[in-house]
């Protein structure tokens, strides 16, 4: 991956699923990393996975929605040396109840975790980007940010908010390449959830995420990073502003 090589790249929600195979990748393609999660212990795994391709991995725990952790993220990228950008991956899907039967604490890991760690990762990278003469600044979407699904309404809202997000920053900082990515239905924790959610809609996303599984529309972690790597090719830049689905190329739109 010619772009990515001998860069450093921050990794959201890197513990498992896509984040932590995207991390993986980008430090076999020779990319520095440095990684957030929540939960420690596997974000300490996929550090360790990522130093074994003899690259620089660091990692920070917390919620990303935390101006201060994403500081840490963005100060210890500054660090390890040519500072290129950022992926942010994390997201909460908690599958299952009506809007209303969705309880506060549950609404707000839901938006935090999707927009405003989008913007707590902007507002501690994009200025050092600027300064830096560009970067990337990659968003994972979904399609969910244009449907109506009963049972998962707070996570599609939040994608939709997120993917604004990006092209308001596309807008507003065109030195750094922000695009929206979204990587199809992939077979991460996200998909276990909805497959045994709980909740007034639960019996229609068992319906419909189980059949995805039977039918086997559902691409790996690996897979996923890989497209995206893939897309960015030698030069982000063509990116700016757009968003792109998973073996499908841009939304929206002529590439």
């Amino acid at each position: 991956m010619p772009y990515v090589k001998q860069k450093t790249f921050v990794v959201t929600g890197a513990s498992s699923g896509i984040g932590r195979a995207l991390a993986i990748r980008l430090a076999e393609s020779g990319a520095s990393v440095v990684l957030n999660a929540r939960r420690q212990g596997l974000l300490e795994e996929t550090e360790d996975a990522c130093v074994e391709h003899g690259v620089r991995a660091n990692s920070v725990p917390g919620d990303i929605a935390d101006p201060d952790v994403a500081r840490r993220l963005v100060d210890r990228a500054l660090d390890c040396g040519d500072f290129s950008g950022f992926f942010h991956v994390a997201g909460v899907f908690s599958p299952g109840p009506y809007l209303w039967e969705l309880d506060e604490a549950g609404f707000d890991a839901i938006m935090d975790s999707s927009v405003k760690g989008a913007w707590s990762m902007t507002r501690a990278a994009v200025p050092q980007l600027i300064k830096r003469r560009g970067g990337l600044a990659c968003f994972f979407g979904s399609g969910a940010a244009e449907i109506v699904q009963p049972g998962i309404g707070a996570y599609c809202a939040a994608k939709a908010a997120e993917e604004h997000l990006c092209r308001q920053l596309a807008a507003e900082a065109p030195r750094v390449a922000a695009f929206v990515y979204r990587p199809h239905v992939v077979e991460t924790r996200m998909q276990e959830q909805a497959r045994e959610a709980q909740g007034g809609a639960a019996e229609e996303l068992h319906k419909l995420f189980r059949s995805w599984k039977e039918e086997g529309r559902l691409i790996t972690p690996e897979q996923a990073a890989q497209g995206v790597l893939d897309l960015i090719g030698e030069d982000p830049g063509k990116l700016t502003g757009k968003t792109f689905r998973w073996g499908e190329g841009q939304v929206g739109g002529e590439e």
